[in-house]
This record gives structure tokens, C-alpha cells and sequence, in this order.
């Protein structure tokens, strides 16, 4: 499990989480909590992270105290012990998030008017170099689910090279909810995925039905089935040797790199 991404910023207390659920809980990622705590406070915070469907995980004690450690290291004998945390710390968002008609609206203005969305991709990385694919070739946003995504903390903006600041970006509760939204709104939905004889479409020679959204699936399992039958259409990239696979930031980066060239041809 991973818990915490370098220099990820983080709130410890359990009043101050309680106050920053009650007040702004969009800027929470995610909150971690001591197992076995009790209380009328250690409730409150469970339910306000369910009301504003903030994820939260439980995690033995030693976890939240190497959570606090003192950027420096430090030790009893130094003095410098962890950071109290009353058995809460609450990660902190570093990316600011929009609404998922933000995104729409986006489409029309963008040069490539294409969407990203990621069904559970989990490294940061490759959401980050997605992102600065995207942003160059004039694509319009990110879609990205609540729950098992990326955290978009300091590995994903170092790798998105300041796309991140430009890009708009949304997290919903249920992506295939989201997507039935974009087929509302006019987009058609293409999954990543699929081999010949699959009925999935040659990437090379389908040529992207625009405006778009292109959804790419966790770098393990590829996309949820119910993600998957919300796609219009399935591309595959032909590979001209016999090879495992390309990782989700190089298919995605291809993909998004066809679209362009079809959209820029004279």
C-alpha cells in the first residue's frame, strides 16, 4: 500500500481533519486512520469522509508515525520525534480539481478536442507524462475516478512538466456514470484495448471520430469491464514484432499522437 509520495503535503490531528472535512474536503486526498480508534470524533470523521465521498484507509500505528517523521529523520535520542497525529493524518491535494461540465466545456475551445480518461491508472508517473502529452498536442482535460487513481503529488507534476497547472482536471465518483455523461454531451468514447479478431478497430487506419474521449485502463488489468462497454469503439496498436505490450503513458502518447495528425492534415 502506498501511503505517502515524497514531500506529499500532510494534515495530522484529528481536530484539524475534522475541521478540514467540515470546511473544504475537496482539498483532501485521502485520510488515514489508526485502526481500532474510538470515539464520538473518530465517527464524525469516518462519516464526513463518507458524505463527501473522501477515501480514507485504516493503518496500524507505525505507519501514521513514519507518515509524521520529521523530513530530516530524526530519533528519541535527537529529540526530534514524529509529529502528533492522534491517530489521523489527512494527505493533501496539490492539484486543483473541476467539475466534470468544466471539462465539456473544454472541448469546444481546445485545439485537439480530446479528453483523457484514466480508469485507475496508479502511477503517478505515467498519469503525469499523459498529462504533458495531452497539454501539448492541445487536448482538453483529464477525467480520473475517486478512488484508486494516481496521487497527483510531486512525482506526477515533476513528470507532467507543468501541464498540471494548465490542464483542467476532474475526479468523479463512478466513471462509467461520467462517460454515459460524455456520450450525452456528444463525445464518443474509445477504450484502449483489444486484438485482431476481438472486433476492437486498427488505430492506424481508424482514424478518431472527434470530439473524444480516450480511456485508458490500470497498467496491470487494463479497463474494468464495466468502463469498457461505455466504449463506442475499441482501438488496438498493431505492433510490427512480436512484443508483450507498451505501458499505458507510451499507448496513450501514440494514440493521442494519431489523433493530431489527423486533425492537423490539410
Amino acid at each position: 500500500m502506498h501511503t505517502q509520495s515524497e514531500d506529499a503535503p500532510l494534515l495530522p490531528g484529528l481536530k484539524p481533519v475534522l475541521e478540514l472535512l467540515s470546511s473544504d474536503p475537496q482539498r483532501i486526498d485521502c485520510v488515514f486512520c489508526k485502526k481500532g480508534l474510538r470515539g464520538p470524533e473518530a465517527r464524525e470523521m469516518q462519516d464526513l469522509c463518507r458524505k463527501n465521498d473522501v477515501r480514507f484507509t485504516l493503518v496500524d500505528q507505525p505507519v501514521l508515525d513514519r507518515l509524521c517523521r520529521p523530513a530530516s529523520g530524526g530519533s528519541r535520542e535527537s529529540g526530534r520525534d514524529a509529529v502528533g497525529h492522534q491517530g489521523v493524518v489527512a494527505r493533501l491535494s496539490v492539484t486543483s480539481f473541476c467539475e466534470l461540465d468544466d471539462i465539456f466545456a473544454s472541448v469546444e475551445q481546445a485545439p485537439l478536442p480530446i479528453v483523457l480518461a484514466l480508469d485507475q491508472v496508479q502511477d503517478p508517473g505515467n498519469v503525469g507524462t499523459l498529462c504533458r502529452t495531452l497539454y501539448a498536442l492541445g487536448g482538453a482535460g483529464i477525467i480520473l475516478p475517486r478512488h484508486n487513481s494516481a496521487y497527483l503529488g510531486p512525482a506526477a507534476r515533476r513528470a507532467a512538466a507543468g501541464a498540471l497547472e494548465h490542464l483542467p482536471v476532474a475526479r468523479v465518483t463512478n466513471l462509467g456514470h461520467a462517460l454515459d455523461s460524455a456520450e450525452e454531451a456528444g463525445l464518443t468514447i474509445y477504450g484502449a484495448g483489444g486484438h485482431p479478431g476481438s472486433g476492437s478497430l486498427d488505430a492506424f487506419a481508424e482514424p478518431m471520430l472527434l470530439p473524444a474521449i480516450l480511456v485508458l485502463g490500470n497498467e496491470d488489468k487494463g479497463l474494468r469491464p464495466g468502463v469498457a462497454k461505455r466504449c463506442a469503439h475499441m482501438l488496438r496498436i498493431p505492433l510490427a514484432r512480436t512484443f508483450d505490450s507498451l505501458n499505458v503513458a507510451q499507448a496513450g502518447a501514440i494514440l493521442l499522437g494519431l489523433a493530431a495528425s489527423v486533425r492537423t492534415r490539410p
